[in-house]
Parts: C-alpha cells; sequence; structure tokens
C-alpha cells in the first residue's frame, strides 16, 4: 500500500514531462564558413607550435607573462588579428636565436596588451 502511495507520483510526473523534449536544431552551413573554420583552426595550431617551444614559454616566463594565459587568450583573437600573428611567425627566422624569441615575445605581450590582460605599456 505504501509503495502505490510512493510510486504513483513519480510515474504521473515521468509520464506528464514526456511530452516536454526539448527541441533541436540545425542549420546548413556556406562553403565559406566552412573554409574559415578550417584556416582558423589551421593558423591557431601554427600559432600554438610556435607558442609551445621551450625558448619562447622561458621568455614570456622571464618577462612575467603566464604561457598558460597566452595560450588561453589566443581563442578570443579575431581572425584578422590572428592571422596577422601567424603571418608575423612565419617571417621569424627559422634558426631561433635571441631576436626571434624577443620578436615573438614582444608580440604576444602587444597582444595581451590590446586584450587587456596585462598593463605593460602604460596610456598616457
Amino acid at each position: 500500500m505504501f509503495r502505490r502511495f510512493l510510486v504513483m507520483p513519480v510515474l504521473i510526473v515521468a509520464l506528464m514531462s514526456y511530452g516536454f523534449a526539448g527541441t533541436a536544431s540545425a542549420a546548413v552551413i556556406s562553403t565559406q564558413q566552412a573554409l574559415s573554420a578550417e584556416a582558423r583552426a589551421a593558423s591557431e595550431t601554427d600559432v600554438r607550435s610556435a607558442l609551445a617551444r621551450d625558448d619562447v614559454r622561458n621568455a614570456m616566463q622571464r618577462l612575467g607573462v603566464d604561457p598558460a594565459d597566452a595560450d588561453g587568450r589566443l581563442a578570443s583573437l579575431s581572425d584578422a588579428e590572428l592571422v596577422r600573428l601567424q603571418g608575423e611567425l612565419d617571417q621569424l627566422p627559422a634558426g631561433g636565436d635571441a631576436l626571434a624569441v624577443i620578436g615573438v615575445v614582444f608580440l604576444v605581450l602587444l597582444i595581451l596588451e590590446l586584450v587587456g590582460v596585462t598593463n605593460i605599456f602604460n596610456r598616457v
């Protein structure tokens, strides 16, 4: 008898909520949107691999920038900023000399400053 009073309200609520299923929506994306997403993913991968180098990470830490924070901020960059950063990284010498490290660190600091994460360059 007690079981009946316990099971019946649960069964009623379950059956009544069965009709309130969420709706799903889908849309067709254009070829341009698919190519844009693929190009952004490729650019982001290239920049992440450049920032993952040990010498770049060490230089960022010496300048007080957390490499994990810089890596996380890549997702917030616009497509134009990401392409510009990738282009500048591609133009750096492949030898990994000190000038390249300084250039990459400066770019990262500039982007972090523009996004508002750091306040390295004082504004007057």
